[in-house]
């Protein structure tokens, strides 16, 4: 029975023209990109600083405002420990990337609404002379709502204060531009785009304001004196590649992923009673689905469709038996938030595939409801 991919908030699996980029800098370009006295190194070089073009073109950044990391949790830590000295600003339905190092800060944890968006104005009031920096996410990873990034903005840019975005999710799925929204760092991740896992980077803004921070580590002075180690060249080719193919192609594929995720919405709930939607109905990611489906366990469910891979939360705390935090930040009951489900709906999913899901989403649904008691049967 061929398996069907329905958790690209996951992970995303490599596009084959990222990987054919990436080939020849496993064998044959294989320098070191630092070791610029020889060819070798300066053909990785040139490879880094194309990708770092890229990079920077997907989100409209310069290319010197592009540091490598290891991933989006590796540049949350860093634009988070390595801003200036004070107080935080966040909000309850942050990646743990943001929340467990704000910990170590003096932050502010914000509420959402019920379809996970901070009000800037509660930005702007929480807000002290102590205040270096706001983290608000760009896109949420399990519900798909968009934040008011532009809006939470303008409230920094006029405060003088920092604005930090994890937009792993956003970038490459939505329009991304930095200077328009009054950005001054940004996370992003390879895996999430179709690009290679264990790459990633962070923006930051290198005028009007010019973003200072400091390093988490240290050893070599590597990507400006920011982030030290040798350079994973055939990933950062990847991630590059990855990125100029999602400019490219970003808005006819938002438009097909967003018409995957209505035919799969609309054949779930024409078929199924006691579902509900969370997360913004309209201000979400194309290609994201979060449901509850009431009367089922969401692990059970999973389990009863080993072919169909859908996610019961975020890919990070799956191994907790605690409810998401970000369910229960947007009002969701914990028994609901037992029974949610994630779609993360990508760019080799078919028409097909998302008919046979809802067929064997039903299916399986009905039967575990004949074995709840809780269910109530109609006479």
């Amino acid at each position: 029975m061929a398996r069907i991919y329905l958790d690209h908030h996951a992970t995303t699996p490599c596009d084959p023209r990222v990987v054919q980029a990436m080939l020849p800098y496993f064998t044959e370009k294989f320098g070191n990109a630092a070791s610029r006295d020889h060819a070798f190194g300066r053909e990785a070089a040139e490879a880094v600083e194309k990708a770092r073009r890229q990079v920077a073109a997907l989100i409209g950044a310069d290319e010197s405002e592009i540091v490598f990391t290891s991933g989006a949790t590796e540049g949350d830590n860093l634009a988070i420990l390595g801003a200036p000295p004070g107080h935080v600003v966040t909000a309850a339905t942050e990646h743990k990337a943001v929340l467990d190092p704000c910990k170590v800060r003096d932050a502010t944890v914000l509420p959402v609404d019920r379809h996970g968006r901070v009000d800037p104005a509660d930005v702007e009031k929480a807000i002290t002379d102590r205040t270096t920096l706001v983290s608000i996410m760009s896109a949420n990873n399990e519900i798909g709502t968009i934040g008011p990034v532009a809006e939470i903005g303008k409230v920094c840019a006029a405060r003088g204060v920092l604005f930090h975005t994890d937009a792993a999710q956003a970038a490459g799925r939505v329009p991304i531009d930095v200077r328009a929204t009054d950005v001054h760092l940004m996370s992003l991740s390879a895996h999430k785009l179709y690009g290679p896992k264990g790459v990633g980077a962070l923006y930051v803004r290198k005028r009007k304001p010019r973003v200072k921070l400091s390093p988490i580590l240290h050893g070599g002075g590597h990507e400006q004196g920011l982030r030290s180690g040798t350079l994973p060249v055939p990933l950062i080719v990847g991630f590059g590649e990855a990125c100029a193919i999602a400019a490219r192609e970003m808005p006819e594929e938002s438009e097909r992923l967003l018409a995957l995720r209505e035919r799969l919405r609309a054949g779930l709930f024409a078929r199924l009673d006691c579902v509900t939607l969370n997360g913004h109905p309209e201000l979400r990611l194309p290609g994201n689905l979060h449901v509850s489906i009431a009367y089922i366990e969401a692990d059970g469910l999973i389990a009863a469709l080993p072919e169909i891979a859908v996610s019961s939360g975020a890919a990070c705390t799956t191994a907790t038996a605690e409810p998401s935090h970000v369910l229960k930040a947007i009002g969701v009951s914990e028994d609901l938030a037992h029974n949610s489900v994630r779609f993360g709906i990508g760019r080799f999913n078919t028409d097909r595939e998302i008919d046979i899901t809802v067929e064997r989403m039903v299916a399986a649904v009905k039967r575990l409801r004949e074995l709840s008691p809780l269910y109530p049967r109609r006479p």
